[in-house]
């Protein structure tokens, strides 16, 4: 396909794959249980930081964070006190513990007091063409309060060579309309233009068969080389194309 034919191509399977059918089987439907912003946002964020292996797994795990929150996030974390923290302590999912789960809590709190919000936070550059020093930012902030090393791992930064594949789909989640009933559209201060793809797997093995990326590693390098491509396509909603590379991948084994 020549550069026009593959637009086409990727435009149609976007629309392909964005639709509500799509939260059946993807952790998105978790947030999507809530209305209030704040209890979206939150339950998103969790989410997308637990969300990697397989996606059955992600959604019940992604159930009970939500059952220890007694499916109230946002008044959760505001409001919890130390008592209601030891009962994370059970909570695993791959290497995400309770200890991790506890310090979020912390961490958000912090961030809701004193930073204004999930959505302030990544966005304090709102100039930026991209989101990779947002982002570095956002873990800076997050990680203000005493904490353990270990648990920084959850959190990546592209300024550290990570894609950020988790909360590149999470900041889509919140950033992109509503439209198709599958993103939310909640986060005004930061534009579909400076979002990228989340680059996994999937969409990188896809974006490399249909050569729109060269690098064989799924990183903060690939991301960047994906994203150039992306924005040639479409530069006011590149990342539409996550829905293509990553139906293509899965749904249709494309390769």
């Amino acid at each position: 396909m020549n550069k026009k034919e593959l637009k086409s191509f990727l435009d149609e399977k976007a629309r392909t794959f964005e639709y509500p059918k799509f939260l059946e089987q993807d952790p998105i439907q978790i947030p999507h249980r809530f209305v209030k912003k704040e209890d979206i946002e939150i339950a998103g964020f969790l989410v997308a930081t637990i969300a990697w292996g397989n996606r059955k797994s992600i959604i019940k795990s992604g159930n009970r964070m939500m059952d220890f929150m007694d499916n109230d996030p946002y008044a959760f974390v505001m409001n919890h006190k130390d008592e209601d923290l030891k009962a994370l302590d059970n909570f695993v999912h791959r290497t995400f513990n309770g200890l991790d789960f506890i310090y979020f809590m912390k961490a958000l709190r912090n961030i809701y007091l004193n930073h204004n919000g999930l959505e302030f936070v990544f966005s304090k550059n709102q100039t930026a063409a991209a989101l990779y020093e947002n982002i570095h930012l956002f873990k800076k902030t997050f990680f203000d309060l005493p904490h353990q090393k270990r648990t920084e791992k959850h959190v990546s930064d592209p300024f550290n060579g990570s894609a950020a594949k988790r909360l590149n789909m999470y900041l889509r989640w919140m950033v992109r309309p509503a439209t198709q009933g599958v993103d939310f559209g909640i986060w005004k201060r930061i534009k579909t233009a400076q979002l990228s793809c989340p680059l996994d797997v999937h969409s990188g093995n896809v974006a490399r068969s249909l050569g729109i990326l060269k690098r064989k590693q799924n990183d903060y390098k690939a991301l960047i080389e994906l994203d150039t491509a992306l924005r040639k396509f479409d530069p006011i909603d590149p990342v539409k194309y996550d829905f293509a590379l990553f139906g293509l991948g899965v749904y249709e084994g494309f390769k």
